[in-house]
């Protein structure tokens, strides 16, 4: 990473991001929230954080407070789940890791056909991709992304906003912990 034309550290230290300038912030951690730097330079304004706890819920209070509009936007810019490597150019380097993780970039061909058939099938429903934290998920990940795309199909639009909200907190929580020293 680098900030300000320095190569940074792996780890920073809450007082390092507290003394960045909001231009520092938001190149250091405007990725957290999938192609979304709006949520960063919003929770920059909460600075100084007292803890990782702090800052992980200001960059919350900033996407929740956004205006819906804004957080579908935000949603949409996640990736679809077990795409196949090269198709999605916008995937970003931590979601190609964090699907990698899960198994996601190495689905059979049977796999990736139903894969493909619950994508569709929510972003039709619900105009948006499916998001989950697959960090979170654990043993057997794809047939629990499956299982959970599957049952998130009954859902309502509000309550997948919601659910999608959740994840993507999730998701952002463990990306702040990997860049900042607790």
């Amino acid at each position: 990473m680098t900030i300000s034309g320095m190569t940074a550290p792996a780890m920073l230290t809450l007082a390092q991001v507290n003394a960045m300038s909001d231009a520092a912030f938001v190149e250091a951690f405007g990725s957290v929230y999938e192609h979304s730097p709006w949520v960063a330079a919003q929770a920059a304004k909460s600075r100084p954080f007292a803890d990782l706890g702090g800052m992980c819920a200001a960059f919350s209070t900033a996407m929740r407070a956004a205006p819906e509009a804004a957080q579908y936007a935000l949603v949409r810019a996640h990736p679809e789940l077990g795409h196949r490597l090269g198709v999605d150019p916008g995937l970003t380097a931590a979601s190609a890791q964090e699907q990698g993780g899960a198994g996601l970039d190495r689905l059979t061909p049977e796999e990736y056909t139903h894969f493909r058939a619950l994508n569709d099938a929510y972003t039709h429903k619900f105009g948006m991709p499916f998001v989950i934290c697959v960090r979170k998920v654990g043993g057997h990940a794809k047939q629990v992304i499956a299982q959970a795309m599957e049952q998130r199909l009954a859902s309502t639009p509000q309550a997948e906003l919601a659910e999608a909200l959740s994840q993507i907190d999730a998701i952002a929580a463990l990306r702040l912990h990997d860049k900042v020293v607790a």
